[in-house]
């Protein structure tokens, strides 16, 4: 009977009757000799509680050459992903013959349509110009 009896004075909670619902805190257990880990164990969680700390500090203090970074990055995977693409449809059997006949058919309808008469030669540098002009910003009237 004395053993069951320190059991229940062992397992017996403490109840602050002060505050319903609440219940007095349990005192943390004390540290054991023979884990020696343990000591490894806090300098590692200081550090993982103080990382957000860091990791934020870091991206304030670089922000601009990581965001350079990020635009480099994205650059070389766009241009890397298009390649890709481009070298699917080449490798489809008809596809690159169709794309070579439109090609040729749209520069037979460019040179037709604005080289072959002066007017249109002069229409077409006058489109160039507007298109300058709007690109670097100048009126037509200075030029």
């Amino acid at each position: 009977m004395q053993q069951s009896e320190k059991e229940a004075e062992e397992l017996k909670v403490d109840v602050n009757v002060d505050q319903p619902g609440a219940i007095t805190k349990l005192p943390p257990p004390a540290p054991s000799a023979d884990q020696p880990w343990q000591e490894w164990v806090q300098p590692v969680l200081d550090f993982l509680s103080k990382l957000p700390d860091y990791v934020g500090g870091f991206f304030s203090s670089y922000q601009k050459p990581l965001i350079t970074l990020a635009l480099l990055l994205s650059g070389v995977v766009t241009v890397k992903v298009t390649l890709a693409i481009l070298d699917a449809i080449n490798d489809i059997p008809l596809l690159a013959p169709v794309f070579e006949l439109v090609g040729i058919g749209y520069t037979a309808w460019f040179v037709y349509r604005y080289l072959l008469k002066v007017e249109t030669r002069q229409e077409l540098a006058a489109e160039f110009k507007s298109l300058k002009g709007q690109v670097v910003g100048q009126d037509l009237s200075e030029s």
